[in-house]
């Protein structure tokens, strides 16, 4: 496993993740703060889509300076397969209707992943576990939407979930904002935050106030573990 991303799925230290970058410039400024990791979104209905030729001109030099997470949805498997193997992107991270053969497949050849779950009921856990993924990301239930709401999830039914034996990590999404980031993590204490709209000014562009702002709080957090 990559060091960056074995870091980020320590269960002991949370960790922060922001989504939804669209240029070199935003993406290079989050390294330099010190950001966990950045999600590159590759499906063009997104508003925060990032066309492959773009993410090119820059990814490359952000290796081993943040985790670069390829967000993909209902995309042909060749896609994250090319990415990840020729080392542009550290993970994936299957945002959409990828059934358990599609994952596993993934799982059976040994490239990282997360897959996404849009959560409303706890029923919605249920086969969290079998798509053997290296994190599961908990974000709202927001069918054709995939991800980038706004909407909060039921933290507790996170930490509940949490709680159960042979869990894989879980990555926190949907609604997370400065101001509510510590209480999402100490309720739901999953061991990183994913944030897309609460980290903008606009879908796409980055609001570097709030991204220091949750940074803050996560490392304030991440001391008190320590």
């Amino acid at each position: 496993m990559h060091p960056l991303l074995h870091s980020f799925l320590a269960c002991t230290s949370p960790s922060l993740k922001i989504c939804g970058v669209t240029n070199p410039a935003e993406a290079d400024q989050l390294a330099q703060l010190g950001i966990d990791a950045l999600g590159i979104n590759f499906w063009p209905e997104s508003r925060r889509y990032c066309p492959l030729n773009t993410a090119r001109e820059f990814l490359p030099s952000l290796q081993d300076r943040i985790l670069r997470v390829g967000v993909f949805v209902n995309a042909e498997p060749d896609l994250p397969r090319s990415l990840l193997s020729s080392g542009l992107i550290d993970v994936a991270q299957f945002h959409g209707d990828e059934d358990l053969a599609y994952c596993n497949a993934f799982a059976q050849e040994g490239l990282p992943f997360f897959k996404a779950i849009g959560v409303e009921h706890a029923d919605d856990l249920s086969t969290a576990s079998r798509y053997h993924a290296n994190g599961i990301l908990l974000d709202a239930h927001a069918p054709g939407v995939y991800g980038g709401t706004g909407r909060v999830i039921d933290w507790k039914m996170v930490a509940g979930f949490i709680d159960q034996q042979s869990t894989p990590p879980v990555i926190l999404a949907g609604g997370i904002t400065p101001e509510n980031a510590a209480e999402a993590l100490l309720t739901s204490r999953a061991c990183a935050l994913d944030v897309a709209s609460g980290a903008e000014s606009s879908p796409g562009s980055k609001d570097f106030s709030k991204v220091s702002s949750l940074l803050e709080t996560v490392c304030s957090l991440r001391d008190k573990a320590d």
